[in-house]
């Protein structure tokens, strides 16, 4: 059993001041059968009344209104976490996982994570990307999705940065660079080509000593879960080619990123503006006392991954400005 202690800071500063900000977060991480949230909270500057509500995914979601004049917004979310112990996810499935699979579907609620979505278009360019790593309904499910995180960590060059938070797949695809966001929506429409259920995930990854990650350490994470016969969900992380199990932390499910970035906002007011994001997670094999506090560190900068953002454009994009990239 791991229990795990997450800060994770968020900054919007803003060249002008602006009148009014409007803010969704979905920092809560999720509880269910293999991870459990034993404390969050939520700090914000300037400061407000946050409420909570619950989407039909069943992420946990917090929203707030600054209306008076202000120049910068910063945002806390503390929690700690609880993962249960899992079990070890086989190589291969029966050799009737195909025709299991269909029957799941079928008799399940998974459109949803079965059609288009924002960023999870079947393009030309998903069409011939599916063409190169042959995926086709072969061998069994598992046995594919495995085979496709490896070929994606393959194809894929991890460059932060190179892309921007509305990102269209293709661009990621054409380039061969991009960040996890980019991997995973990749994944998702190439799952989705062969009728594989496929959803997104937000959350967290602790990087121990000996790991050797090649996303960005100091950022939200993003990855992929593909609903397999006799398994359930089950994660995949094509950004660093694992299995998503004991090191990520899940925030929120949904079709794709659009339904679940950590931060979705609009604010009032012609400005530039300028995002820092910042992320500490802290493992233990003893749960650490609920009211401890993170350390903060001396200079915040030195975690900061900077996200320079694009002056602000006219409406109706002025939302684009409260939103953060998965790294």
């Amino acid at each position: 059993m791991n229990f795990y202690s997450i800060r994770h800071l968020t900054r919007f500063r803003y060249s002008r001041p602006i009148s009014e900000s409007i803010m969704e977060t979905r920092m809560h991480p999720r509880s269910d059968s293999s991870q459990h949230c034993l404390t969050f909270s939520l700090s914000v500057s300037p400061r407000c009344r946050v409420f909570s509500y619950r989407d039909h995914l069943g992420n946990n979601v917090q929203h707030f209104d600054i209306p008076g004049e202000h120049n910068q917004l910063v945002i806390v979310a503390e929690s700690v976490v609880e993962q249960q112990p899992q079990h070890d996810v086989p190589g291969f499935l029966s050799p009737d996982a195909w025709e299991a699979l269909d029957d799941l579907i079928a008799s399940g609620d998974y459109w949803e994570t079965l059609l288009p979505s924002t960023f999870a278009v079947e393009t030309p360019a998903v069409k011939k990307l599916a063409g190169q790593m042959d995926v086709v309904r072969r061998d069994d499910p598992l046995m594919l999705v495995q085979e496709l995180n490896q070929r994606l960590y393959d194809y894929f060059e991890y460059v932060p940065r190179h892309t921007r938070v509305d990102s269209p797949v293709d661009e990621a695809i054409l380039s061969g660079k991009g960040v996890c966001q980019d991997f995973a929506h990749a994944m998702i429409a190439l799952l989705r080509h062969v009728r594989i259920p496929a959803r997104y995930v937000s959350g967290y990854l602790y990087r121990g000593r000996e790991d050797h990650d090649r996303s960005t350490p100091d950022a939200t994470h993003a990855w992929v879960e593909a609903l397999m016969p006799h398994l359930g969900w089950v994660g995949f992380d094509p950004t660093n080619n694992l299995i998503s199990h004991r090191r990520h932390i899940r925030t929120a499910i949904g079709r794709d990123y659009a339904d679940v970035p950590p931060t979705h906002g609009i604010f009032r007011g012609k400005t530039e503006s300028e995002l820092y994001v910042a992320v500490q997670v802290e493992a233990s094999e003893e749960p650490p006392a609920l009211d401890r506090k993170l350390p903060i560190p001396e200079d915040w900068s030195v975690l900061v991954e900077r996200a320079q953002q694009a002056p602000a454009p006219s409406a109706p994009f002025l939302d684009l400005q409260q939103m953060q990239q998965q790294q």
